[in-house]
């Protein structure tokens, strides 16, 4: 099928947040910005569950509970991402593994919710219980929502309800809209990502020195 006009600018903005989001993951080299290659080693366990600051949301086995503020543990499998509704405020601060799982979520619950069987709820993801897998599952989710978005023809772009994602205001507002708030999805959270790898080789992972006292 032939991308709508409407869709390639944004689908091509998808491509390159997730193309540039993954190899900050994946390694082993990133491009800069300048075109000039750096050497990324692979997320580590570690540094998945890196709490920068106090009280940080993560992802955790479910035997251990809920971290601080959070009222669940969401997901399927051993472990689950801090939660709970309604969200407090101001949010907290999240670990990458937090960050990676949410982003996942989105993308696949975003792909059953508009090209599959309409019923994936946040409860039947399975919450990685290592970095490897992490990235991996991102990596699958970042396909699922791709084959979605080329399954549509320019006519679908206008239409309400296309996604009936239950997690949003999707069953609201055209699917461009959506398509459009997935990408601020994936950039800002792929940049909030990308600075907490840097902050963790900064550190060497250990507490931010001048804010939570030496590391």
């Amino acid at each position: 099928m032939t991308t709508p006009a409407r869709l390639a600018p944004l689908l091509a903005q998808y491509d390159d947040a997730t193309g540039r989001l993954l190899t900050r993951l994946r390694g082993p080299e990133h491009d800069s910005g300048d075109g000039v290659p750096v050497p990324v080693e692979p997320l580590t366990d570690h540094e998945r569950l890196w709490e920068p600051v106090p009280g940080a949301w993560s992802v955790r086995r479910h035997a251990d509970g809920p971290g601080p503020g959070a009222t669940a543990l969401v997901g399927a499998g051993e472990w689950g991402r801090d939660g709970g509704r309604p969200h407090p405020y101001p949010p907290p601060v999240t670990t990458i593994g937090w960050r990676l799982h949410h982003v996942t979520e989105l993308l696949l619950g975003r792909a059953d919710w508009t090209a599959g069987a309409r019923r994936l709820t946040e409860e039947e993801i399975v919450v990685p219980t290592d970095a490897a897998t992490a990235v991996a599952d991102l990596a699958g989710g970042v396909d699922a929502w791709r084959e979605a978005l080329t399954s549509v023809d320019d006519a679908a772009l206008d239409e309400v309800g296309r996604s009936a994602y239950p997690y949003g205001i999707d069953p609201e507002v055209p699917f461009l809209d959506v398509v459009w708030r997935v990408n601020q999805e994936v950039v800002h959270h792929g940049a909030e990502i990308a600075l907490l790898r840097d902050l963790y080789g900064a550190t060497g992972g250990g507490t931010l020195v001048g804010t939570y006292g030496a590391s």
